[in-house]
């Protein structure tokens, strides 16, 4: 049977490796039974790829993927790009035997202006062709937004119809959070993707007081945000349909994400999700 591998993304944990550092991070992911990891929003300093390295051989834990943004999210932001930073993002990949890099979002500057992302579209399509001669394939990682059409063409189908090198890694809670179903659209992406995030899609608790129903804006600002990251398997998705889909469509990688823990511990959180993954019949994809 063919069989994917499940991992996490660590931009949950981010404050983890803050308070605990990559490696004890890792092994934490590693008693959960986790054994593959997507790393994003962890500074890549020398020091954390150093630790990120020793923990993916110490615990068996594969690096399936690294995020890079093409160029800064607004002019002038700082932080590593592909365009400044090549070179060492590059080296930071060969260090971590890593072969997926993704792109997390548009820069925010040219998210409205289709000309504007025309011209990104063919700057991420060279970049891709440039790095895949390094061993490394780029993929660009989707939200809500790119559902935004433009000439009744869905921005991301846009980015699709004008690429080739260029790969894409879709998010279930997004695509659904834009009003479409999950299912059919992994199918439409079929042999362009190898990284699929699960992250549930939840209605929250309508949590009324009785000052919201003297003000009905306040109230009716609540009633129509209710929408919640969930944990997989805590949410409304078909999560069984969505991976065996996935599958089909060439995904290697299925990562879990969940963007708001509201509270909760997020390796507790990753531990409902792992529960619920192998009751769903996925325990030997850990």
């Amino acid at each position: 049977m063919i069989k994917g591998k499940i991992g996490v993304q660590m931009m949950m944990l981010k404050g983890k490796v803050e308070e605990l550092g990559a490696y004890e991070t890792m092994k934490r992911l590693s008693e959960l039974g986790y054994g593959a990891v997507e790393v994003s929003q962890i500074p890549m300093t020398e020091e954390n790829v150093a630790e990120l390295k020793r923990a993916s051989k110490d615990f068996d834990i594969k690096i399936a993927a690294m995020s890079a943004p093409l160029e800064p999210m607004m002019p002038g932001a700082p932080g590593e790009t592909l365009t400044d930073d090549f070179d060492k993002i590059v080296n930071d990949c060969k260090t971590l035997d890593c072969n997926f890099l993704r792109i997390g979002m548009l820069p925010l500057n040219v998210m409205s202006d289709k000309d504007q992302i025309i011209a990104f579209i063919e700057r991420a399509e060279a970049m891709a062709g440039k790095l895949v001669e390094q061993g490394i394939e780029l993929y660009y990682h989707t939200h809500h937004i790119e559902f935004q059409k433009f000439d009744g063409e869905y921005l991301l189908d846009l980015i699709k119809n004008n690429t080739s090198k260029l790969g894409f890694e879709l998010d279930v809670h997004w695509i659904q959070r834009a009003g479409v179903n999950p299912v059919e659209f992994i199918k439409e992406y079929k042999g362009r993707i190898s990284l699929l995030h699960l992250k549930d899609y939840r209605i929250g608790k309508l949590d009324v007081e009785e000052d919201d129903l003297k003000d009905m804006g306040k109230f009716f600002g609540k009633f129509t945000n209710l929408i919640e990251f969930a944990e997989v398997g805590e949410g409304n998705l078909d999560m069984k349909a969505i991976i065996e889909t996935g599958l089909d469509s060439g995904v290697q990688y299925f990562l879990i994400e969940q963007d708001d823990t509201y509270g909760k511990d997020p390796f507790d959180c990753l531990k409902i999700s792992a529960d619920n993954l192998r009751e769903l019949g996925y325990a030997d994809w850990f």
